[in-house]
């Protein structure tokens, strides 16, 4: 956690207080990065590629910043998703660090996993009303092709 945002509404802290995450020192190669500007997207066989996922907190006005660095592991970013918290409401991509690990959760196949993480926020319900049909579908695909034909069947593209 870089600790760029308000500590009260950080979802990586209350993810790290309940006990569903850890905060790490060191990102291994074994470990799935989100990472907003990857060049590749995350799939559901990226799920046999790794065994840690990744998110770094940071605010959405640093990411370019943040992102610079050097992270070791399998970058993915995530495939378009609006937005369910109260800051960022419905915009697309603008995730906070809990929707996006859920996300990847559900994509991943660890769907239980995914709502329960999202259980913590009073918001949570909203990101999955929101995107569920489209985690349904991510977690489908074999390729990242097929995000486009999905985009295009929400009417997004």
């Amino acid at each position: 956690m870089f600790y760029q945002d308000d500590p009260k509404k950080c979802t990586a802290a209350k993810l790290v207080k309940f006990g569903f995450v850890k905060s790490i020192k060191k990102i291994t190669s074994a470990s799935l990065v989100l990472d907003p500007f990857s060049e590749h997207t995350l799939l559901p066989k990226d799920r046999n590629l790794v065994n840690t996922v990744v998110g770094i907190d940071c605010s959405w006005n640093l990411t370019e910043k943040t992102f610079s660095k050097k992270f070791n592991g399998l970058k993915r970013k995530l495939p378009p998703l609006l937005a369910g918290n109260p800051v960022n409401y419905a915009k697309l991509n603008k995730l906070t660090t809990a929707e996006a690990l859920s996300a990847t959760l559900f994509i991943l196949g660890l769907k239980k996993e995914a709502l329960e993480l999202l259980d913590k926020f009073k918001w949570g319900h909203t990101f999955y009303e929101l995107n569920q049909n489209l985690l349904e579908e991510y977690s489908k695909i074999t390729s990242e092709l097929q995000i486009d034909e999905i985009l295009k069947d929400y009417g997004f593209s």
